[in-house]
């Protein structure tokens, strides 16, 4: 995983010579200097696209609190607000990964994120840029906590867990490097996610519900797999330490076909026992094993996680809507 959300993205990740020291401030970025196409330069170095990945969970935890039985306190606003905070900490996420990927040599002028690599930004910009989103986030949260049913604490705990990891994936220890960012996707973009903006709504945790975002969480960390695995020989001249590099091609190419298909299983499953809604999202099978078929190919490896990732935005589309309209929903209790 280039980086928590380059990992949501592909092409050529190869490593390659970088000029210069890379502590060193660039002498002058490059970017535009109008202001409109300022705000644009910064904009782009969100990586906006891979956003989905975070708004499509809470989306799902708050479509849960919708539906639960004979509750009718659903907030449009409490929902807006649980964006509001999630969202600019997964972009202040992807900020700092753009950040240490770069001082620590991983980030080139061949790689899929340049924003310092080309001087777009500097990295006086990009700092302040990912304090700023840090602190919008928090901002947000405090009338987050003012206008939601759950106590204070139980929101800080959740919402500062996930704010922790999104600077840890590469900033502090690096979980990135020691082969834990799998652990971080998996947890950031499917139960936490889920948890937090069902806790928003509903004051409480109702643990099961964590059964909704294995679907999203396992088909979401497809992506950063396929892209370590596409990664697989450059970043271990990085000295980057990867699941995908631990276990090798063969055993990361039944991994990500587990990660890809098991979702679909369930909802298999889950349409015989509760609601054939649920086969609702079986409209994106056939693009799956497409993919499937192209991890299996070198020569289109590289298309893979970007592949993977318009798949996990359709993917999970349709399971929000199958959890809004059908007709039964287990775990979920008054």
């Amino acid at each position: 995983m280039n980086k928590m959300s380059d990992d949501l993205k592909s092409d050529d990740g190869d490593i390659a010579p970088v000029e210069g020291n890379l502590l060193e401030q660039p002498k002058e970025a490059t970017g535009p200097r109008n202001p409109l196409m300022k705000v644009r330069t910064y904009v782009l170095a969100l990586r906006p696209w891979s956003l989905s990945a975070s708004f499509l969970p809470t989306l799902l935890g708050a479509a849960l609190a919708y539906r639960l039985p004979g509750d009718d306190s659903f907030s449009w606003l409490t929902f807006l607000l649980t964006l509001c905070t999630v969202i600019p900490v997964h972009g202040a996420g992807n900020v700092i990964n753009t950040y240490f990927d770069f001082v620590k040599g991983i980030d080139n002028r061949k790689s899929d994120d340049r924003t310092l690599v080309d001087h777009i930004l500097s990295i006086d910009e990009v700092v302040s840029l990912g304090a700023l989103l840090y602190f919008v986030g928090c901002a947000f949260f405090v009338p987050l906590v003012i206008l939601s049913p759950a106590r204070m604490e139980h929101l800080a705990l959740v919402y500062f867990g996930g704010l922790s990891s999104s600077f840890l994936y590469t900033g502090g220890i690096g979980l990135k490097y020691i082969a834990l960012g799998d652990i971080v996707v998996l947890v950031i973009f499917g139960p936490l996610s889920v948890v937090f903006a069902f806790l928003a709504q509903t004051g409480r945790v109702d643990w099961p519900i964590i059964y909704y975002a294995i679907p999203l969480a396992l088909n979401t960390e497809a992506i950063l797999h396929s892209n370590n695995t596409r990664d697989l020989e450059t970043d271990s001249k990085a000295e980057i330490v990867t699941l995908a590099i631990l276990i090798g091609k063969t055993a990361s190419l039944l991994l990500y076909a587990f990660l890809l298909f098991t979702p679909y299983i369930m909802f298999v499953v889950a349409s015989v026992r509760c609601s054939m809604w649920f086969l609702l999202p079986m409209l994106t099978l056939p693009r799956a094993f497409e993919i499937e078929r192209m991890f299996r190919r070198p020569e289109s490896m590289r298309y893979v996680p970007r592949q993977t990732a318009r798949l996990n935005f359709y993917f999970a589309m349709l399971y929000v809507i199958s959890c809004l309209f059908a007709h039964r929903l287990p775990f979920l209790l008054r």
